[in-house]
């Protein structure tokens, strides 16, 4: 009988402030904009042998800032940036809860906000990934958390998007990095550091990570 090979690990983005430039509530595909360094991020991830995806907390459905079919049109336009930069993207996974919401069913608390865990989790049974074998890149602490708590490695973007700082054995990432692409360069060399010889990568692929 033959025995099934273990599932890969994927590498799941916060959205708004790590990816995108940080605009609140922005369901416009037009306002939609890289952060620094993330066009660069794409481009090395795009080479690793894992599913990216981006999991992202929208309180705003809750709040009646905008309908859920709004976010068809912000999953169409990270499709476009993904592409523009060589990468797809293999999964927008979004929390429409927010506890002190007033639209019905939303105003609830949820498994699915971080920093609780249960999006990653719907991430990796979509993905059919394997979370401990995963990375979590945020902009705040909520975000590393979420991937603490579902198993994931975790990069902290200090961008300056966290301002509370409330700490905890949960919340201390494993790395801290001051953009996004510096966050895509530490999870490549950790890919290559434990590839087979013969997926790892040429000494022309280390001279484009400085």
């Amino acid at each position: 009988m033959a025995v099934a090979a273990p599932a890969n690990g994927a590498i799941l983005l916060d959205k708004d402030g790590t990816l995108l430039e940080n605009v609140p509530y922005n369901v416009d595909p037009a306002a939609m904009r890289l952060a620094e360094g993330a066009a660069d991020a794409l481009r090395i991830l795009s080479r690793l042998d894992m599913p990216l995806a981006v999991v992202s907390n929208q309180p705003g459905v809750a709040l009646g800032r905008f309908g859920v079919h709004a976010l068809q049109s912000v999953h169409q336009r990270l499709r476009e940036l993904f592409s523009l930069h060589g990468a797809r993207l293999s999964g927008f996974f979004w929390c429409p809860h927010h506890p002190r919401g007033m639209v019905r069913p939303y105003a609830v608390h949820c498994m699915c906000r971080k920093p609780a865990p249960g999006m990653l989790w719907q991430a990796a049974a979509a993905l059919g990934c394997d979370l401990s074998r995963s990375w979590m890149v945020g902009d705040i602490l909520d975000d590393v958390e979420a991937g603490r708590r579902a198993g994931c490695s975790t990069v902290l973007v200090d961008c300056g998007n966290e301002t509370e700082w409330l700490g905890g054995e949960l919340r201390t990432p494993d790395f801290i990095v001051p953009t996004i692409d510096r966050a895509a360069q530490v999870i490549a060399r950790d890919c290559r550091a434990n590839a087979p010889r013969s997926l790892r990568f040429s000494d022309s692929d280390d001279r484009e990570l400085p």
